[in-house]
């Protein structure tokens, strides 16, 4: 049974139950604040810790130490006076803090003082030819049948791209006895040069030996190839195949499962949507939103933490929504700040976090042709936007991705740019020869999820909403 929230307003409302939402609600509970946390899912945990508290995966080291992690976030929050509504989805966040949320099928407004807005990071689109078959998915996905269900592929299985999470998914995989055939790794061969200047700190950060260990046990299991160039998925109707080339290497090889990944990318569109100022990351390549040292955005009383204020990963998220949290108990009750840890501290526990994020960012950066795609390849899944289409509407006036809508209504489908946005930003930027900050994104609107009529019919009236249109 779903239930709604107990009251109309609170200090604090955090958006997102994964690593920063989980550590932000408990915190700014903890120190006496009225908390509302708000989550989509059945359960807490995001996709990091995705069901944590129900995962039919009991054996620890299948889904690895880091994992569990999450079980102690979820116990600390359950102990404090934080009030949790799962199944929830935030359609509409604006700059008076008001909150739009639906229920059980149902529309409801939620009042805040500030608000922490903590919903995480998107896999980033990965347009190849193919990739809307049958049979290809995001490696995220795979990951949350995996964690949820102990679902793991037992056909001809094949992983493409780059970047932690796809080691760590077929680690994970293999563990629970599932089949890979191959994985093609399509890190480009500079990024290892131009990842070198950061090598140190990334050494001696504790990414360094798990990624090892965990890459390790992959290869000794599957073959991997490296320096892959060229990607494309083939079917009638349904994936049959996978081509790629690495160096002089051109192979063709019969696959039932395609799982993509090159990287993830902040879920920006609550966030844009309540007007927060954003900036291309030059590094990340990609829309993050410009933040003060506590997470505090551009629009009063939001702050944002996670991986959605910027790519940083789980244990620097947790820290992240700390630092958020202790910002708003700062600026809502001063007094209580003091049953929390030194802003300083947190700090430097961000900053231990974070080390050796710069040598991975320009490690698993990726390739252009991954991201740009050419010819006749789907940009737009929602309306059957190809690249070619996108790159006529440029030559005929199309000046940036508002006015594509107009030409080829991309960005305007159930996805709302989620899955094409980063992709239509880019392409439009190469062929006008401009930068993506100077081409911009989709101008995002509420309700940033779909919702239906009877929702929005369902939200509370008062008696004066009922008079302005009812005629006496």
């Amino acid at each position: 049974m779903t239930v709604a929230p107990k009251r109309g307003d609170y200090d604090v409302v955090v958006i997102g139950a994964g690593p920063a939402g989980l550590a932000a609600a408990a915190t700014s509970a903890e120190a006496g604040l009225s908390t509302l946390l708000l989550d989509e899912n059945a359960g807490p945990g995001g996709q990091v810790f995705r069901a944590i508290s129900s995962t039919p995966v009991t054996n620890r080291s299948q889904l690895g130490a880091d994992y569990w992690v999450g079980a102690d976030l979820v116990q600390s929050l359950r102990a404090s006076s934080a009030e949790v509504v799962h199944r929830a989805t935030v359609w509409s966040l604006d700059r008076n803090l008001d909150i739009a949320v639906s229920i059980g099928g149902a529309s409801a407004f939620v009042k805040a003082k500030r608000v922490i807005l903590a919903t995480g990071a998107l896999e980033r689109p990965f347009p190849i030819p193919g990739w809307t078959l049958p049979g290809v998915m995001t490696a995220g996905a795979a990951q949350t049948m995996l964690k949820s269900s102990a679902l793991v592929p037992d056909g001809r299985t094949v992983i493409a791209g780059q970047g932690p999470l796809l080691w760590l998914l077929a680690a994970q995989i293999l563990r629970l006895g599932g089949r890979i055939d191959r994985i093609l790794d399509t890190t480009a061969r500079g990024n290892y040069f131009a990842a070198l200047p950061h090598a140190f700190a990334f050494v001696t950060s504790p990414y360094f030996t798990k990624g090892l260990s965990m890459m390790r046990e992959v290869k000794a299991k599957v073959q991997v190839v490296s320096g892959v160039t060229e990607l494309s998925a083939s079917g009638d109707g349904q994936l049959a195949s996978v081509s790629y080339v690495a160096g002089s290497k051109r192979e063709t090889i019969p696959a039932d499962l395609l799982l993509l990944h090159q990287g993830v990318v902040p879920n920006v569109n609550l966030a844009m949507a309540a007007g927060i100022e954003h900036r291309w990351d030059d590094l990340q390549l990609c829309w993050s939103p410009v933040l003060d040292a506590n997470g505090n955005s551009s629009v009063a009383g939001i702050a944002i933490a996670g991986d959605g204020a910027g790519i940083g990963g789980a244990n620097a998220a947790v820290v992240r929504g700390r630092i958020a949290a202790r910002g708003a108990v700062d600026a809502l009750a001063p007094a209580a700040a003091a049953k929390l840890p030194a802003m300083a501290t947190l700090r430097t526990d961000l900053a231990r976090a974070e080390r050796g994020r710069v040598f991975l960012d320009t490690l698993f950066r990726p390739a252009p042709q991954f991201r740009i795609p050419q010819g006749d390849t789907i940009v737009c899944r929602c309306e059957e936007v190809t690249a070619m289409d996108v790159l006529d509407s440029v030559a005929i006036g199309a000046t940036g991705p508002n006015q594509l809508k107009a030409y080829r209504r991309t960005g305007m489908g159930p996805c709302q740019g989620r899955l094409c946005g980063l992709t239509v930003t880019e392409l439009m930027a190469q062929a006008r020869g401009k930068t993506p900050q100077e081409i911009g994104y989709y101008r995002l609107r509420a309700p940033v999820k779909p919702i239906t009529l009877a929702e929005l019919a369902a939200v509370p009236k008062s008696e004066s909403d009922v008079k302005a249109v009812v005629r006496g």
